[in-house]
C-alpha cells in the first residue's frame, strides 16, 4: 500500500507541485520519494523506516544548505516531510 501511495504521489502530485527534492538537487541521484519507495522494496519495513528517517534528516540538511545566505540558488521548499526537522 505504501509503495502504491508513493507511486500515485509521483505520478499525479510531484510533477505539478512546483519544487524539487532538496537532497536530489544538492547531491544528485534519487528524490526522497524514489529513495523511500526503493527502500520499501528492498528492505524489511522497520529497516526501510529507519533508512527513510535518516534520509529525511539528510534532506532537511540539504534544504538548509540550499537556502542558506550566500547559496547560489533560488531554491524554495514548501513544508513537506523531507524538509521537516526530524
Amino acid at each position: 500500500m505504501a509503495i502504491n501511495s508513493i507511486a500515485t504521489y509521483q505520478k499525479y502530485i510531484s510533477p505539478v507541485k512546483g519544487f524539487s527534492c532538496p537532497h536530489r538537487l544538492l547531491h544528485g541521484g534519487d528524490s526522497c520519494s524514489n529513495y523511500v519507495k526503493q527502500m520499501l522494496i528492498e528492505q524489511k519495513l522497520h529497516e526501510a523506516l529507519q533508512s527513510s528517517i535518516q534520509r529525511f534528516k539528510d534532506c532537511a540538511a540539504s534544504s538548509k544548505t540550499l537556502t542558506s545566505p550566500g547559496a547560489k540558488s533560488n531554491f524554495r521548499c514548501i513544508v513537506i516531510p523531507c524538509c521537516l526537522p526530524l
